[in-house]
C-alpha cells in the first residue's frame, strides 16, 4: 500500500473494536460482525479522495455504513429465526480468562449491552427496533441518519427506538456483576449440581431462574426456556442422572462474552453434544443459565 493507503488504514484499525461491536451487536454472528467491518474496509478504500475529504467524522461514517450492511442481513435472518427450533441465542464470544492480548471482538464484548443476558434481550426485537435502538442509544447515531438507512421519517424512527428501548426494560435482564461475584455464583451452581442435591441446587438458584437452550435443532437441549428455581434444579440434574457423571468431566472455565463461564466437552458416547455455558446473576444466584449446543455456533472453539 502506498503510505496514503497506510495511513488510513491505521485510522480504520482504530475504529476496529467499536464497528465489531455495533456489527456483532445488531447480528449475533461473529462472521456476520465481521464480514460487515470488512467491507466497510473495502468502500472506505474505494473512495477516491474528494470524496474521503467530505468524510468529516470517520467513525460516524463508518459506523453508519456498518449499519446499512447489518441492516439487510438482520431482516433476512428474522425470518429464519420465526424457523428456528427452539430459543435462539447469539453465538458466544468464548476468550481464555488469562488472555494477555484479546482481540476486538473480545475487547468489545465487555460492554455491559454485549454480555449474553443484554444480548439474549435485544435480539428479541425486531429488526428495525434492534437497529434504532443500538445506533442510537449505544453508538450515537443521529436519528436522521437512520431514517435514511430505513426509509423512513424520524419520528418513525424515534419510535421504533422508544418502543425498543421499553421492550428491553420491561423485560428487565439482570444488570452485570463483578466478575468475582460472577465466578463464586458458577462455582457454587457447578458444586451443588455435582453434588446430585436438589435442594442444594436450588438454594444457589434464583426462584425465578431460567434456562434458556439453544440447540438449533442440531443438538439436544432444553426446547422451550425452562423457568422456575425447582423446575431448573430438577432439569440439569435430570441430564446429570441420565447421562452420567461424565457430563461433567472435563469442564473447562472460561470467559463468555466477558463473564465466567464454562466449556463442557460432551461424553464420549456422542450422547449429549460439546456446549458452552454461562449465567447472569441476581442478589448473588444463578438468574438465567444460557446453553449454546448449536455446533454452528462453536466452530471457533477449541474443546
Amino acid at each position: 500500500m502506498s503510505p496514503n493507503e497506510d495511513a488510513l488504514a491505521a485510522r480504520f484499525d482504530g475504529h476496529r473494536e467499536r464497528l465489531i461491536g455495533v456489527a456483532y451487536q445488531l447480528t449475533g454472528h461473529l462472521a456476520d460482525a465481521e464480514d460487515a467491518v470488512q467491507e466497510a474496509w473495502l468502500r472506505l478504500a474505494h473512495l477516491d479522495g474528494t470524496a474521503r475529504d467530505e468524510i468529516h467524522e470517520l467513525g460516524a461514517w463508518l459506523t453508519t455504513v456498518v449499519g446499512r450492511i447489518c441492516l439487510d442481513r438482520i431482516r433476512s435472518a428474522a425470518a429464519r429465526r420465526e424457523r428456528y427450533v427452539g430459543p435462539w441465542l447469539a453465538e458466544p464470544v468464548v476468550s481464555e480468562p488469562d488472555s494477555e492480548v484479546p482481540g476486538p471482538l473480545e475487547t468489545a464484548v465487555q460492554r455491559e449491552d454485549l454480555r449474553m443476558a443484554a444480548m439474549r434481550v435485544l435480539h428479541q426485537l425486531p429488526p428495525d427496533q434492534r437497529l434504532a435502538l443500538v445506533l442510537h442509544d449505544a453508538f450515537d447515531v443521529p436519528f436522521a441518519d437512520i431514517a435514511e438507512m430505513l426509509d423512513c421519517s424520524v419520528p418513525a424512527v424515534r419510535q421504533h427506538a422508544s418502543r425498543g428501548r421499553r421492550t428491553v426494560s420491561n423485560a428487565g435482564p439482570p444488570p452485570r456483576v463483578p466478575r468475582a461475584e460472577h465466578q463464586r455464583v458458577l462455582d457454587e451452581f457447578l458444586t451443588a449440581v455435582s453434588s446430585g442435591n436438589v435442594e442444594a441446587v436450588v438454594r444457589v438458584l434464583h426462584p425465578q431462574a431460567v434456562v434458556y437452550g439453544d440447540g438449533g435443532g442440531k443438538a439436544r437441549t432444553a426446547l422451550r426456556a425452562v423457568v422456575g428455581g425447582e423446575k431448573v434444579a430438577q432439569f440439569t440434574l435430570g441430564l446429570v442422572t441420565k447421562y452420567g457423571e461424565d457430563l461433567l468431566t472435563g469442564i473447562r472455565p472460561v470467559l463468555v462474552n466477558g463473564d465466567p463461564g464454562v466449556l463442557l466437552p460432551g461424553t464420549d458416547t456422542g450422547q449429549v453434544a460439546p456446549r458452552v455455558m454461562t449465567l447472569s446473576v441476581r442478589d448473588g444466584r444463578v438468574a438465567e443459565l444460557f446453553d449454546v449446543a448449536n455446533p454452528d455456533k462453536l466452530t471457533r472453539i477449541r474443546f
